[in-house]
């Protein structure tokens, strides 16, 4: 596989000297592309920070970021717009759909600001409305759908400009155990059949328990990993491992075996 994505000795501090918090503590990993990677830790471990780094939303204090070779920190005005517009697809926990905007419209937005074409945009809304299956929502305001319709537009919206790299903050944060297991098979699914690359912080293990690799991070250091690299490993059984990480990590032990 190849990396799509490189993370280096990651920092991002807040606060002045003497009274800092080390949100970012010395991150470094990598994405392979296709893969399905879970970020998971206790609330103020690092989990959105690193997130809104990779989205240029928060410049870090030092490190690199590499998107398929290409360092992010650099890019400015057009070449930026066009990392944050093709390059990544960001689903967030709260949907941040725009209210007066129908589902067709809050989904096609992205599209109309990158200049696609109206055929276009036709055949990918069809194929992600199907596949999501938000066709009868299409038409509605964000006031007239239920979470999981609205995170499913939400979804269909980062997707539409067919990113690198999906980056997804606490998806199911905001919705049921039932619309949460419904979007998370989906997006598991575009990473099964449509080799989709998707970078998850999740603080919920069930929703965990749908990647291929877990890196646990504490204190803004990752100090674990859990990869799903058994064929014959059940979903319940890495739901299974996760827990028994999540409930040291909960005791502040860093001690995972």
């Amino acid at each position: 596989m190849k990396t799509i994505l490189e993370i280096e000795n990651l920092r991002k501090y807040y606060g002045k000297q003497g009274s800092q918090t080390k949100a970012l503590d010395g991150i470094t990993l990598q994405v392979m592309e296709g893969e399905f990677l879970g970020i998971m830790g206790s609330s103020g471990s690092g989990k959105s920070t690193l997130l809104n780094c990779i989205a240029t939303v928060i410049q870090p204090d030092s490190g690199r970021i590499r998107m398929k070779g290409r360092e992010i920190q650099s890019l400015k005005g057009k070449k930026l717009a066009q990392y944050r517009g093709r390059e990544i697809g960001y689903l967030f926990q709260n949907f941040e759909l725009i209210d007066n905007l129908t589902g067709r419209e809050n989904i096609t937005l992205p599209m109309s600001l990158h200049n696609i074409s109206d055929q276009e945009s036709r055949e990918r809304i069809e194929k992600l409305a199907s596949y999501f299956e938000i066709t009868e929502v299409l038409e509605k305001f964000p006031a007239q759908m239920s979470g999981g319709q609205k995170q499913r537009i939400a979804a269909a919206r980062a997707l539409i400009m067919n990113p690198g790299i999906i980056l997804a903050d606490e998806p199911t944060g905001a919705l049921d155990s039932r619309n949460g297991k419904i979007l998370m098979k989906k997006l598991a699914g575009l990473n099964q059949d449509e080799n989709a690359t998707i970078l998850m912080v999740t603080h919920d293990t069930n929703a965990a328990s749908y990647c291929k690799r877990i890196l646990f991070i504490q204190d803004g250091e990752i100090f674990h990993e859990l990869r799903r690299d058994v064929p014959e490993e059940t979903q319940q059984d890495f739901y299974k491992r996760i827990l028994k990480v999540m409930a040291q990590l909960g005791g502040g032990s860093a001690n995972v075996l």
